[in-house]
């Protein structure tokens, strides 16, 4: 007898529905919801290529051409999803392919963080890191839903039961996404758990959540939304890249980091137009502090705001453009709407932007 159960696919959609429902109702006081994105398609062939010429080899291998050209899964899975936002499956294909073959090498199913090209081995670090898992594992399934490619849905789903299992964590009464399996929690160091709030891809989470249902999704979603709340309370109003949670205590910037909002903690309000979730009172605080009349984008120091970067790259100038649009309808000004790739980093945010703008806020540009 033919097996009638709907693959999880073709239930993908209305489970994201369901769960979006969900968390918009435990954040009613906030006015949340996670309004993902279709992603296919918001990315032009022009701007794609501009990219994959520049920073995607042949192999499938995402280059992070800041950083002494090593691979990291976060490159992969940012690789993925805007190879998929392109609709270049060739591309795609390749690029999981590397990320397949060279960093799912772990026993837990998480993906090593760390793949450089002077290493021998090349993999010279086999911890995980949680941002890489989650973005990877959301464009495999969003891919899979896209062209029915039930290979890509399988994998999502394996890495995100991996991603359940192994980073969700308790923290007093939050459950967490720790960074990594290793060396970020309470038993780890003095000042654990440490975690990192731009590594909640807030848009992935329903998708995940429909494929292992078995694990609390929509907990870790919420109370990712409140630590990113209390970290923001303070006088600057900026969490730092890396916060400890020591004891249930309030966030504080972690031990051996410098106290910063900087080039992580970048993607945190990215992340949170790209889910739709625009209701955030931090956003507008984020929007003026961005402004063109105040610092502009910035690395700054959360405990005294002293500024000690400004980031002027295309890539980074967006985001406020970005913010303008989303809450206020601003159009976004013609000296960014033509893509000219520099770095990997910057030039991945540039993308990312401009494909939520251009799927979500086409009047804009």
């Amino acid at each position: 007898m033919r097996n009638r159960t709907p693959s999880p696919a073709r239930l993908l959609p209305w489970i994201v529905a369901a769960f979006s429902l969900l968390v918009a109702s435990m954040a009613s006081s906030q006015s949340l919801s996670v309004q993902p994105l279709n992603v296919v398609g918001s990315v032009s062939p022009a701007d794609w290529e501009a990219y994959r010429s520049r920073f995607v080899e042949d192999t499938g291998r995402v280059v992070d051409t800041a950083n002494g050209n090593i691979s990291h899964s976060e490159g992969q899975g940012y690789g993925l999803l805007l190879a998929l936002a392109a609709a270049d499956r060739r591309s795609f294909e390749q690029i999981w392919h590397f990320t397949f073959t060279e960093l799912l090498i772990r026993d837990d199913g998480l993906a090593a963080w760390k793949w450089d090209p002077a290493g021998k081995p090349r993999v010279t670090d086999r911890n995980n890191a949680s941002d890489g898992d989650l973005l990877i594992a959301y464009a495999l399934a969003k891919a899979g839903s896209a062209w029915h490619e039930p290979r890509y849905t399988t994998a999502a789903q394996k890495l995100a039961k991996a991603i359940g299992k192994s980073t969700f964590s308790r923290s007093g009464r939050s459950l967490i996404l720790l960074p990594g399996v290793l060396g970020f929690g309470s038993g780890d160091r003095p000042d654990g758990p440490v975690v990192n709030l731009s590594y909640w891809v807030f848009e992935a989470f329903p998708v995940l959540a429909a494929l292992a249902p078995e694990y609390e999704w929509s907990r870790v979603w919420r109370d990712g939304v409140m630590l990113l709340q209390q970290g923001t309370s303070g006088r600057i109003r900026l969490p730092a890249d890396w916060i400890s949670l020591q004891n249930g205590l309030q966030p504080q910037p972690a031990d051996g980091f410098p106290p910063e909002f900087g080039y992580n903690s970048l993607r945190i309000p990215l992340y949170l137009l790209r889910a739709g979730m625009t209701d955030l009172e931090w956003l507008r605080a984020l929007k003026q502090r961005w402004s063109a009349e105040n610092e502009g984008v910035a690395v700054v120091n959360v405990v005294t705001g002293q500024v000690r970067e400004r980031l002027t790259d295309q890539g980074y100038a967006i985001l406020p453009a970005a913010f303008a649009c989303a809450l206020d309808g601003t159009p976004v000004p013609d000296s960014l709407k033509t893509f000219e790739p520099s770095l990997y980093y910057p030039s991945t945010l540039y993308l990312l932007a401009k494909s939520l703008l251009g799927e979500k806020y086409p009047q804009c540009v």
